[in-house]
């Protein structure tokens, strides 16, 4: 059975082996184990029985803006939705905390997220502390391949 659940400190370690490949390829930023504990809340998981498949993190960066953040689901568990799953659980997760304006995705499959009325932004609004805290660690910083899109809460 699938099923989506709130992340446990022990799932970290399978955590990270599920993304290692998007971080050597520079899709997904590496995120130290303490740095992935530290906001371990913020994680959704995607498990079937008690293998995991796929996550994502919210990241709350203001009281107007959160941030769809590490989406990643197993190769062989594509195509099943799930990652759309993720996704509005997240969007509904941000209104239930009282974000008051927009999530924001920085991605590299823009048609996915306009699939789910995510709209594309230019990089140049994207809130400045987020370059300086996350951006600045990507191996292609700064050349930015990377769509920006939002979606409004309100």
């Amino acid at each position: 059975m699938i099923r989506l659940v709130k992340a446990q400190l022990s799932d970290i370690t399978s955590m990270q082996e599920l993304v290692k490949d998007e971080i050597r390829d520079g899709i997904i930023l590496n995120r130290s184990d303490d740095e992935v504990a530290t906001n371990i809340r913020s994680y959704v998981l995607v498990k079937e029985d008690e293998r995991l498949v796929g996550y994502t993190a919210l990241h709350i960066h203001s009281k107007r803006v959160a941030e769809i953040r590490s989406l990643i689901v197993h190769i062989d568990y594509r195509g099943q939705s799930l990652g759309k799953r993720m996704v509005e659980f997240t969007l509904e997760e941000a209104k239930d905390l009282g974000v008051e304006e927009d999530v924001l995705v920085l991605t590299y499959l823009p048609l996915f997220f306009k699939k789910l009325n995510f709209v594309e932004i230019p990089k140049e609004s994207i809130p400045e502390h987020k370059v300086w805290v996350d951006c600045i660690k990507c191996i292609h910083f700064p050349i930015c391949n990377e769509i920006a899109l939002i979606y409004r809460l309100c």
